[in-house]
């Protein structure tokens, strides 16, 4: 769909794999004995995806993918939002779309056949709170610049791109399209999602960069690969040289907004326990970017991601269960 004169008048779209979680306890034994990479994002064909999924009892079963988790928690936060990612014409797919209306987010992507089915993502949480993914893409996989709707992205003062989606070429061809769309006020946001995804892509992340982006989420190990350098400080400098805003966060030790003209660092809160981190990089990228839309500061705008964050890994699933909002209170 062409692009035409828009009001900018939601705060956030995002554009990424449209999945439904399947989320489970498992042991560190466990990841092992199925050949997983712990920690990682790991693509699965449709069989393997069926065989994972037998293996687990117990489960939990949310909507989700990266980028409509970022856009759930800038709802959550009071926030409008948007998103771009192809379900197909079956049971799941029903349930993300319901779950997006629901949640008051525009999600009018044109649905895939039934026999190209929607995308899951089977998670396993160790007792470390750790997850590992094994996600089998389906009809998101199958994204085209056709599908992109450039008047609801012409909308959107934030587009925020997912790494993840890089991967195929036709999807990677629709996140380029999508982002020539952005009009004047607007700006582009990119995750690099998952340092093997950094490592198949380094060199066309850093021309989509050059290209689009005005703000990059990354965490510590993501960086550091992008730039191929095994030192922080020396991929801070090289973020600075190359990006309007960078945001990097570091696990416990909080993270650090990075602008040309400097660094603003942010504690981490102490966490009382972590359940599962599912959804933790999501939702820090959900208050920054609520808050950048807003006009905050970037102090406002990293205590918004560290807030976001800590309730999510505070149970399972990559959802707030507390209205952000409210546990924001004034700040935002």
């Amino acid at each position: 769909m062409a692009a035409s004169e828009s009001k900018v008048d939601i705060d956030v779209v995002g554009f990424g794999n449209a999945l439904v979680d399947v989320l489970s306890y498992q042991e560190d034994a466990f990841i092992e004995r199925i050949g997983a990479t712990k920690g990682a994002m790991n693509l699965v064909d449709a069989a393997r995806s069926a065989e994972l999924y037998e293996l687990v009892g117990e489960r939990v079963t949310v909507s989700g993918g990266s980028a409509a988790n970022t856009v759930i928690g800038v709802s959550s936060l009071g926030g409008t939002s948007g998103y771009v990612g192809r379900v197909a014409d079956d049971e799941l797919g029903d349930i993300f779309s319901s779950d997006m209306q629901r949640l008051g987010i525009v999600h009018a992507t044109p649905r895939a056949p039934a026999n190209d089915p929607t995308g899951r993502c089977i998670i396993f949480i160790t007792p470390d709170g750790e997850r590992t993914l094994n996600t089998f893409l389906g009809a998101s996989n199958g994204l085209c610049s056709s599908d992109v709707d450039l008047d609801l992205v012409a909308r959107a003062k934030l587009l925020f791109l997912e790494g993840y989606l890089w991967d195929p070429p036709e999807a990677k061809a629709a996140m380029r399209y999508a982002a020539s769309g952005v009009g004047p006020e607007g700006r582009v946001a990119l995750t690099l999602s998952d340092q093997f995804c950094v490592e198949r892509h380094r060199a066309s992340f850093l021309d989509l960069i050059n290209d689009h982006v005005d703000v990059l989420f990354a965490n510590n190990h993501e960086v550091m690969s992008l730039f191929d350098v095994d030192d922080l400080d020396r991929a801070i400098e090289m973020a600075q040289a190359l990006v309007g805003l960078t945001v990097v966060t570091m696990g416990g030790e909080g993270s650090v907004l990075i602008t040309p003209e400097g660094l603003t660092r942010i504690a981490a809160d102490p966490v009382v326990r972590v359940v599962d981190k599912t959804g933790a990089g999501d939702l820090y990228a959900a208050g920054v970017l609520y808050g950048l839309a807003r006009g905050y500061d970037l102090q406002r705008c990293g205590r918004l991601g560290s807030l976001a964050a800590e309730e999510v890994i505070g149970h399972v699933g990559p959802r707030p269960e507390t209205s952000l909002r409210d546990l924001a209170g004034p700040l935002a």
